[in-house]
């Protein structure tokens, strides 16, 4: 954090997170534990760290309702971290059983940090290429998407989303989702959303740029979504120190007005967790 000019940093548990445990017992003993020690790391320096709070698998509603209850009301986290995925099938977040998950954030408009995991189809591109590097953004768009069309995000509007990485290739890809939604013959239930609610829907997402910051990911992210929506983020340690000091210079380099690039490097982040 000092070598890269981070001051405070928001700590998650990646993917797989507690749901790498067997049975729904471990995961929420795991999540439990996981939550109680960035706690632990919070009030040792609360002027470096927050944390957003583990969960176990969702599929689990019980147990995860319990771990946002913890988390949220003792712990005091800055949010809850969710997976784009959930199960053996393709759960994503706008299944319907998510519902009671999704109304329980959105009665305490909680912030919520969407990290990718893996696909159900785990077979690489390549072997030599590390999955992440082209399936999670891909998986991000998906889980995105089935916010979207489902109209999951549209009904828990006071749910305030991040979406890792630039939101995936949801930005190169909104305008295809709205074209298709042009089709009068395609509906979307349990609610129906027309071209020009979905794009104000996508806009609702906030976006952090770890791993995101060419000029042409900066140039599309910034012409599509409000500015304040846009967080920086750094994947450590995925990310090594290398490798976020080289996205942090191409976010350097690109050009902002420096009331832009303070919103970005750490007042947007301010405004969204101010209530923490």
């Amino acid at each position: 954090m000092n070598k890269n000019g981070t001051q405070k940093a928001i700590l998650s548990l990646t993917a797989p997170g507690a749901v790498i445990a067997p049975d729904d017992s471990s995961r929420r003993n795991l999540a439990r534990q996981a939550n109680e020690y960035a706690a632990h790391l919070r009030d040792e320096q609360p002027e470096r760290f927050g944390f957003f709070a583990a969960l176990p698998c969702l599929l689990d509603t019980e147990g995860a309702l319990e771990e946002i209850r913890y988390s949220l009301d003792i712990l005091k986290a800055e949010g809850v971290t969710l997976f784009t995925r959930y199960g053996t099938g393709n759960h994503y977040l706008g299944h319907p059983d998510f519902r009671p998950i999704w109304e329980d954030l959105n009665r305490r408009k909680a912030v919520v940090f969407i990290h990718p995991t893996h696909p159900v189809d785990t077979n690489r591109v390549n072997p030599q290429l590390p999955q992440p590097a082209i399936d999670y953004p891909h998986e991000t768009t998906r889980t995105a998407v089935d916010l979207l069309t489902t109209g999951t995000k549209a009904a828990f509007p006071d749910c305030k989303i991040i979406l890792s990485h630039a939101g995936g290739t949801l930005p190169y890809l909104i305008s295809r989702l709205t074209t298709v939604t042009k089709d009068p013959e395609m509906e979307y239930k349990p609610y129906e959303r027309g071209p020009n609610e979905m794009v104000e829907d996508f806009k609702s997402f906030y976006f952090d740029l770890a791993l995101s910051s060419s000029p042409a990911v900066l140039t599309l992210l910034l012409s599509l979504v409000p500015h304040d929506h846009i967080v920086y983020g750094s994947d450590f340690p995925y990310a090594n120190n290398n490798k976020i000091a080289g996205f942090k210079e191409a976010l350097d380099e690109y050009p902002l007005d420096q009331e832009l690039r303070d919103r970005i490097y750490y007042a947007n982040a301010q405004k969204l967790l101010s209530r923490y």
